[in-house]
């Protein structure tokens, strides 16, 4: 009978627990004013040149997740992709580049996940989250009208922001909240 109570009690204490997160969210509106952008507060110190990354996808051609090197390659005007082995594997013009912004992902780590299906401690398991930080980039290359969606995923908040404010300087990026577009040329059709 005192394991009954145990367990309503549990489910009690996890049903208080989940509504006391609910009730912290709240909706933000568009109109919000929002804090300063990640790139305009990282754009007053230089952004690094190069940064470990690992390529997520999103390139016709590589459907592999690659660890490497994201740099910017200024003489030739591009963002350049390096593997391990500093092997050049892609590269996007900074003109293709049509959006860029800084994403997180809350994931629960490959451990926790095995831990809360075959094991005792699978409820503390199921609460585990990891973020991940990811720079995704929309692009059109106007030389083979190629375009997609890429993501690299980067080390750490500042780094992200950091190489972000670097490429919005560099492309030409202007910002839309928290994302940075490349405004349309009125000239063209």
């Amino acid at each position: 009978m005192g394991s009954i109570y145990r367990i309503l009690g549990g489910a009690a204490l996890l049903a208080v627990l989940i509504a006391s997160g609910a009730l912290a969210q709240r909706p933000r509106s568009v109109n919000d004013p929002s804090p300063a952008a990640p790139a305009a507060r990282a754009a007053s110190v230089p952004g690094p040149q190069s940064v470990k990354a690992k390529y997520e996808g999103g390139v016709f051609g590589y459907d592999k997740k690659i660890d490497g090197t994201l740099s910017f390659d200024d003489t030739n005007n591009r963002l350049l992709f390096r593997n391990n082995r500093q092997k050049e594997v892609l590269f996007i013009p900074y003109a293709a580049v049509l959006s860029a912004f800084a994403d997180t992902k809350s994931k629960r780590p490959i451990a926790a996940d095995v831990a809360s299906r075959v094991s005792i401690f699978g409820l503390p398991a199921m609460f585990i989250k990891r973020k991940f930080r990811y720079l995704t980039m929309q692009y059109r290359d106007p030389d083979t009208n190629a375009q997609g969606v890429t993501s690299f995923k980067m080390e750490n908040k500042e780094t992200l922001e950091a190489f972000l404010a670097a490429l919005v300087d560099k492309a030409g990026l202007t910002s839309r909240g928290e994302v940075y577009v490349r405004r349309k040329d009125p000239n063209q059709p």
